[in-house]
């Protein structure tokens, strides 16, 4: 009899160090909770406002206990999305993730349209208004700084009171196909300038070709302000 109780309450026990052992559901969805709200107060120190419900876990879950803090981040941008995933993981002895859902809404100041835009537009101050949005509504991202979008072209028609997007809007050409500028090749150790001609039109960062009215060679080169280009040599 003694053998046969001493046999059953080490099982017993067993058990219960098994269960103990276990990293549950509960500790995941309040390690994801901590998460989003540390990260909601960063957004609202940026006066957002943000509301947030974490998605429920099979509460019958149980994977390995992590002898770390578990580590948790975003898989998705959540002030792009208002569904975003938490991934909480476990680096420890044995490894596990698991993903967390949740719904999240931010709140805050963007630029909308002041009054009907049209394709080709130059944007100006008059033209935008900042107002109350949900920030994460839009995958596109929203605009938020007036003097950024000051002077760039709307590329397509835009309501009033629309949210503007990265998408809708534009540089100008700081190049026109034509004009003559000043070509720069340019390395580490030296400069050197001459006079081209633009091929095509772009922005400033795109390429374009460029004839060297010297030479008569045709480069492609780098739009670096209005009226002039660059070689990296």
């Amino acid at each position: 009899m003694r053998t046969i109780f001493l046999a059953t309450f080490c099982l017993y026990t067993l058990g219960l160090n098994t269960v103990a052992a276990a990293t549950t559901a509960s500790e995941i969805r309040d390690a994801a909770g901590r998460f989003i709200e540390a990260w909601a107060e960063e957004q609202r120190q940026q006066h957002y406002e943000v509301n947030f419900t974490v998605g429920s876990i099979d509460s019958r879950l149980s994977l390995a206990a992590c002898d770390q803090a578990l580590e948790t981040e975003f898989t998705n941008d959540p002030l792009r999305t208002t569904s975003p995933s938490v991934m909480v993981s476990c680096v420890g002895e044995r490894p596990w993730r698991m993903y967390v859902t949740a719904s999240v809404e931010v709140h805050g100041p963007a630029l909308v349209a002041a009054r009907p835009l049209a394709r080709g537009e130059r944007i100006s101050n008059e033209l935008v208004q900042e107002k109350l949005v949900q920030i994460n509504a839009s995958r596109r991202g929203v605009l938020t700084d007036a003097e950024l979008v000051s002077g760039m072209l709307v590329r397509r028609p835009v309501n009033a009171g629309s949210v503007l997007t990265p998408d809708l809007l534009e540089a100008p050409n700081a190049v026109e196909r034509g004009d003559h500028v000043i070509i720069t090749a340019k390395s580490s150790a030296f400069a050197v300038s001459s006079r081209g001609k633009a091929l095509a039109s772009a922005s400033v960062g795109e390429q374009v070709m460029v004839e060297n009215l010297q030479s008569a060679r045709t480069v492609r080169a780098t739009v670096t302000a209005p009226g002039r280009v660059e070689i990296a040599m």
